[in-house]
């Protein structure tokens, strides 16, 4: 048999290649903090505005162009820019809530402090399925859900709409991420077919 995946939800994984700075830390880790469903987030919403980060927002947003060119390969001039951007603060013991990112065209999670082996990224399959047949072993074609290891370093783009969570941190460090949101610039859709939108800044 030939087996084909077709509709796939695509994920896409970038890695920096280079330790965070000791000034990108100090900053991330300096913001004030408000209570979110099982952990933190920062009180700053844009902070890929700071100047100290420029760097890290640069890389950003070359991953972005880059998954929406390979995942969508755009036929007019639209393209993706970062909205809000914050980070994530979890501590042994704490979760991040099942969600989706409303008011965005892809989201981003960016590992700034990890661990490996115990931190993962779950994500679930939206879709109903009306019979449910208990399988012999799991893969991509009969799970609900799947995950990936956070990395530190690591930046993970997806769509907005896909279902994620972290399950319960039981590393002793902090587990810290950069999460941002996107949304379409340019024309979009076709005039001839009365889906055309164009969409400014």
């Amino acid at each position: 048999m030939n087996l084909h995946s077709i509709f796939p939800t695509p994920v896409g994984i970038f890695d920096l290649g280079r330790e965070f700075t000791e000034k990108e830390i100090s900053i991330i880790m300096g913001f004030g903090r408000r209570p979110n469903t099982g952990n933190t987030t920062s009180d700053e919403r844009y902070i890929f505005k700071k100047r100290e980060l420029k760097n890290l927002k640069k890389f950003a947003e070359d991953c972005v162009a880059e998954y929406f060119e390979k995942v969508y390969s755009p036929k007019h001039e639209v393209s993706l820019r970062i909205t809000q951007s914050w980070a994530n603060y979890t501590e042994k013991g704490q979760f991040h809530h099942k969600h989706e990112h409303p008011n965005s065209f892809v989201s981003g999670v960016f590992y700034v402090n990890a661990d490996a082996a115990l931190d993962k990224i779950y994500f679930f399959k939206n879709k109903y399925d009306q019979l449910k047949i208990p399988p012999k072993e799991w893969h991509l074609h009969n799970s609900d859900s799947w995950w990936f290891e956070a990395v530190t370093g690591k930046l993970m783009i997806f769509p907005s709409s896909l279902t994620h969570m972290v399950q319960t941190v039981e590393s002793e460090k902090t587990r810290v991420s950069i999460s941002f949101n996107t949304f379409l610039k340019g024309y979009v859709g076709e005039e001839n077919e009365l889906t055309a939108l164009h969409l400014g800044e």
